[in-house]
């Protein structure tokens, strides 16, 4: 049992806090309104039910009031005539008139102490309802604000996350392309220095070796000519080079 209560206590506590976060207070307190405005209407139809009441009574004792009148003087005609016995009777109507009348005051005291009673809530009721307006409709205002404050404030936070998300794609564009400069650079020196060779041209290392030699003679035997013109004072023509 213990185990079962406290899950549905568990359960009970989620299920107010998704009504809590669902929940409009704006909504609710128009609510409560509209059920205050309900009890309000619902005491003014007392009251006048009562005042019905009321007037129901004083006209049934101004009717009663006018047949004992009438009974009244209907006796004192009777005497007149010296029918005493039409005159009793007329009189014992008229008291018994007299005690309904009493009953219907006694009546109409009450009902107009409950009518007082009723109006006086009906007001308090009505001042109530028109301060709990006006506080509601102030919340309500207030509320807007706050929502309004709130979504401004989350709307920010996103723009600080994309910003942030936006600067460092930025950042990262800005390494790439320094990271393809500095690339680019390499290779210019490269390009520069010679040490990039064209793939495409044959390289024999042997020939080079062997026309490097063959320079190189032929070099040797120009030099030896032009000594040999110079000491024999003798002019010519440089020997054709290649050496072939």
């Amino acid at each position: 049992m213990g185990l079962i209560k406290r899950f549905t206590g568990i359960f009970q506590a989620k299920a107010n806090a998704a009504l809590n976060k669902a929940e409009d207070p704006r909504q609710t307190l128009d609510l409560s309104y509209e059920q205050q405005l309900e009890n309000l209407t619902k005491v003014r139809r007392a009251v006048a039910d009562v005042a019905t009441a009321r007037k129901r009574v004083e006209i049934q004792a101004e009717q009663l009031k006018a047949q004992g009148d009438k009974l009244a003087e209907q006796a004192k005609v009777a005497l007149g005539q010296g029918n005493e016995p039409l005159a009793r009777e007329a009189l014992t109507r008229r008291e018994a008139i007299a005690a309904q009348l009493k009953d219907l005051d006694t009546q109409h005291s009450t009902i107009v102490e409950q009518e007082h009673k009723l109006t006086d809530t009906a007001q308090q009721l009505q001042t109530t309802v028109e301060a709990f307006r006006t506080k509601k409709e102030t919340i309500k205002a207030t509320y807007t604000a706050a929502e309004a404050s709130t979504h401004i404030a989350e709307a920010m936070t996103g723009i600080s996350t994309s910003m942030n998300d936006a600067g460092a794609a930025m950042q990262r564009a800005q390494d790439k392309v320094a990271e393809m400069q500095a690339r680019s650079g390499a290779l210019d020196e490269l390009l520069a220095s010679g040490s990039l060779t064209d793939l495409t041209a044959s390289h024999d290392d042997i020939q080079a070796e062997l026309d490097k030699a063959t320079t190189t003679s032929s070099v040797d035997a120009q030099l030896a000519q032009l000594k040999a013109q110079l000491d024999s004072g003798a002019s010519g023509a440089l020997p054709a080079g290649g050496g072939n």
